[in-house]
């Protein structure tokens, strides 16, 4: 599987997730619907800007895109919820928070590295 297969597999599964249509993703990433349906089947490589935005809203580490195993990955999704009632600036709050969050626990886990080896 190529690395754009991979990243395109793992965005699908996080959409499916969080239960948005290939049309919400779009207008959340301010892409076509079927440029995020190429991404999706690895028929084109993903642009940078487009995984950190998704990553954002997903509420993952950009890296966790390259993982070849989304499944061990899920845990990194922070929510779980249905989005269909949601709107297009909902989900830019929901990825701003989400951000917040991992910033948090970026911090707090390197607080805790420094106390341990001090």
């Amino acid at each position: 599987m190529t690395q754009d297969q991979i990243i395109g597999k793992n965005i699908k599964y996080f959409r499916e997730k969080l239960d948005l249509g290939q049309q919400e993703l779009a207008n959340y990433l301010d892409i076509t619907r079927e440029e995020v349906s190429y991404y999706e089947n690895g028929k084109r490589s993903i642009p940078t800007d487009i995984i950190s935005k998704a990553s954002q809203l997903f509420g993952v580490d950009e890296y966790d895109f390259y993982e070849n195993d989304a499944e061990a990955i899920c845990a990194n999704v922070a929510f779980a919820f249905r989005a269909d009632y949601l709107q297009s600036e909902d989900l830019q709050q929901i990825a701003d928070f989400r951000k917040i969050v991992l910033n948090y626990l970026n911090m707090k886990k390197v607080v805790s590295d420094e106390s341990f080896n001090h």
